[in-house]
């Protein structure tokens, strides 16, 4: 595939990058980012999938910019890995070890400093394509890595309010500033430099159906146990179960998901539920 840059005064010029697909790049084609320069620092996408047949397209379709799309998969059974493939993904199995352990394992592979390090179900907007474009091309980068403000797409609603559509998440950094720890579940990046945010945001395709969202509640619940167990923390019974009705609450009132509308309250009883369930599968473990 090749790619036009542009050398002043409209002089052109052609750079090969072969990793990435002509049929991804080629889906966005009557998009009009800023010219491609020999200069600016080449990125490497690096997702950690596992059956995300019915979202990785969409994913990888803003991804057409980067110089690299590394994805480590840890054994899916639809057609994950053939759609990786076909777009000119590099895809690699690795033994799912953890989130932490499963995206430092895909940084490693990674050939590039600059690692745009995403979930499967992130997808960037055109702007935010654009904003990271203008800000790494810049002459100084003073930062080792960019927080990205990320909204909520729950059951294909966008979610404007509430705490998982205000947060902001560290998705580009230089790989020679950190990486990220080794936990199994709710993994963070660590970085030894200034951090800058960005102000375009990232859609969060969470969950396109309730059999989905308890799956996944099924395997954070069980790992979130585990982390639990092995560091010998957790609550009685009679705090877990009152518990319940505030963290209805605070996922409703507090955190304004009430403004959701229905899909809102949905949102917030799930996630109680994830709590629940969570510290019963920690007793269970403990009473083995």
């Amino acid at each position: 595939m090749r790619l036009h840059y542009t050398l002043g005064n409209n002089k052109s010029g052609q750079i090969t990058v072969p990793e990435v697909s002509d049929k991804l790049h080629n889906q966005y084609s009557t998009y009009s980012p800023i010219p491609f320069d020999l200069s600016i620092p080449k990125i490497s996408a690096v997702i950690i999938t596992y059956n995300e047949e019915a979202i990785i397209t969409k994913t990888l379709q803003k991804l057409w910019w980067c110089d690299e799309i590394i994805i480590i998969d840890s054994g899916s059974t639809d057609k994950t890995r053939k759609i990786c493939e076909d777009l000119g993904c590099t895809v690699i199995y690795h033994l799912f070890e953890g989130f932490g352990e499963q995206k430092k394992y895909g940084v490693s592979k990674a050939k590039n400093d600059w690692i745009l390090c995403i979930d499967a179900d992130e997808v960037l907007t055109d702007e935010l394509i654009e904003e990271i474009r203008n800000e790494i091309s810049k002459d100084q980068l003073p930062y080792c890595g960019y927080t990205i403000p990320r909204n909520l797409v729950f059951m294909n609603k966008v979610f404007n309010h509430g705490k998982e559509s205000n947060a902001c998440i560290t998705r580009l950094f230089n790989k020679k500033h950190g990486n990220w720890d080794g936990a199994v579940v709710h993994e963070k990046l660590i970085l030894d430099g200034p951090v800058k945010r960005l102000k375009n945001k990232i859609l969060h395709y969470s969950y396109n159906d309730y059999n989905q969202l308890l799956t996944k509640i099924n395997l954070y619940s069980t790992l979130g146990a585990q982390k639990m167990y092995i560091k010998g923390t957790g609550k009685n019974k009679f705090l877990v179960t009152l518990a319940i009705p505030f963290n209805f609450l605070k996922y409703y009132f507090l955190d304004r998901n009430f403004l959701n509308g229905y899909r809102g309250f949905a949102w917030s009883v799930m996630n109680t539920f994830y709590h629940f369930i969570k510290y019963m599968k920690l007793s269970e473990l403990k009473s083995h």
